[in-house]
């Protein structure tokens, strides 16, 4: 697929990554089906780029196990990363979630170049699925910005439901992002996913063919 000249909003020294394809990120907050989105957009064939598993790569290097050791030895469960005891840590300590997100960030970009060389001649454009795009600040380094919406009543249900935890903390999560009724205002388009699967879908078709 190849965007509308018009729709290309940004030069390669002015993407993300320094990217030289056009980049529309696909956000919105937790639990709002970012992935549903995404997944979807994968098996129409357009080329998908998901943030939180290249985060996960990432994760998984040695590098990361040995750093997380240094920082975090209590995250550490027989020589892996004990990524409940991780989100504990970090959720108490803000000092100990920077250092962690520095050195994640610092390896983004050429893990993002690794899956980019994947893309097929006739795959023009790359769907990054983002969810700390607008709190990032990284909707001016992408060309467009979708942003998948559920109310944040929505959000708490979903996130009970998914990872079976107290609507409080739920609360606290969904607290840490900014507010998803934010996130729609600034989107270019939004995508209503708070009813039928098939609904959803019909909206992105629509938004696709508006981009060719």
């Amino acid at each position: 697929m190849k965007l509308k000249a018009e729709l290309i909003k940004l030069k390669e020294g002015q993407r993300l990554h320094q990217c030289d394809v056009p980049i529309i990120a696909i956000t919105g907050g937790i639990a709002c089906g970012k992935s549903t989105v995404s997944d979807y957009l994968s098996s129409l064939g357009h080329f998908v780029i998901n943030a939180d598993q290249l985060v996960k790569e990432i994760y998984q290097t040695t590098e990361a196990v040995n750093f997380i050791k240094a920082t975090c030895p209590n995250a550490i469960s027989e020589g892996s990363i004990d990524f409940k005891k991780l989100r504990q840590e970090v959720f108490n300590s803000p000092e100990l979630k920077n250092k962690i997100e520095q050195f994640i960030y610092q390896r983004l970009p050429q893990a993002f170049y690794i899956k980019k060389q994947a893309m097929k001649p006739d795959q023009q454009v790359i769907f990054y699925d983002v969810p700390l795009l607008f709190e990032k600040g990284l909707d001016s380094q992408v060309d467009l910005h979708w942003c998948v919406y559920v109310s944040e009543q929505t959000q708490i249900e979903r996130l009970v439901i998914r990872d079976s935890i107290s609507e409080a903390d739920a609360k606290k999560i969904i607290a840490q992002q900014m507010p998803i009724e934010e996130k729609k205002k600034r989107a270019h388009r939004v995508i209503d996913n708070s009813k039928s699967k098939e609904q959803t879908f019909q909206q992105l078709e629509s938004l696709l063919g508006e981009l060719i």
